[in-house]
């Protein structure tokens, strides 16, 4: 895996009904109007270049709009004669006041379950944001929010494959 940087980690996966070939095109084709269909919370803001991330934390909601970069696509075989494996590098970070919220760097990997479900698999570094305050923030709290909003984007990912392609 080429996350080679310091932060914390965050792993999180779910699963799409649909063969391997058709998740891998989609993603393939164009993660990010994925992503940002997937995430977006209101219909009314399904024409902004931003995905949104939001997560509900002990009664609070939080939200910011976030840009999602696809840094890299790649197909290949773990092992001789093993399942193919899709994986997609990818940051993100807040779309305003990118400096109160934590840069995220992952890889999403989807393969194979069965002939008819496929795994997304989210494995993301990222570095809390505010230097020492929030690093203090991150151990009381960031953490946990960090993983519900990954859980949350993740879900979001597959459900919408789930639902899209149906059609």
């Amino acid at each position: 895996m080429a996350l080679i940087e310091k932060g914390r980690e965050i792993r999180s996966y779910d699963y799409v009904n649909h063969p391997y070939e058709r998740v891998r095109d989609a993603l393939k084709q164009n993660a990010t109007t994925i992503f940002q269909a997937a995430t977006k919370a209101a219909a009314a803001r399904a024409h902004s270049v931003a995905a949104e991330l939001h997560v509900d934390f002990g009664g609070i909601g939080v939200k910011t709009d976030i840009n999602i970069s696809v840094k890299s696509v790649e197909e290949k075989l773990v092992d001789q004669g093993s399942l193919p494996v899709t994986r997609l590098q990818l940051t993100w970070e807040a779309t305003t006041a990118p400096r109160l919220f934590p840069l995220m760097n992952g890889e999403l990997s989807a393969y194979p379950l069965t002939s008819t479900e496929t795994q997304l698999d989210f494995f993301g570094i990222y570095e809390p944001p505010l230097g020492a305050v929030g690093k203090t923030m991150n151990a009381i709290v960031g953490h946990r929010i960090a993983e519900v909003s990954v859980h949350r984007f993740i879900g979001d990912v597959a459900g919408y494959l789930r639902h899209s392609l149906n059609q």
